[in-house]
């Protein structure tokens, strides 16, 4: 059964003056690690965004149900 959350970040690069805000549903197959939430969710998005997870600002996240 998938996991959905909601998260609202920015993604922030070298390369770019410019960061991205994005907020939307990231839907899992399997839920985050408890205690270890905030860094897997930053390391997901930052991979799908082919970025280092250092790039990746979450501003607000949570689990919807």
């Amino acid at each position: 059964m998938a996991t959905r959350y909601y998260a609202h970040f920015v993604a922030d690069t070298l390369e770019s003056r410019d960061s991205g805000e994005y907020s939307g549903v990231v839907e899992l197959d399997a839920p985050l690690r408890p205690q270890r939430e905030l860094r897997d969710l930053r390391t997901l998005l930052a991979r799908n965004f082919h970025l280092a997870a250092e790039d990746i600002r979450i501003l607000n996240w949570a689990t919807l149900h």
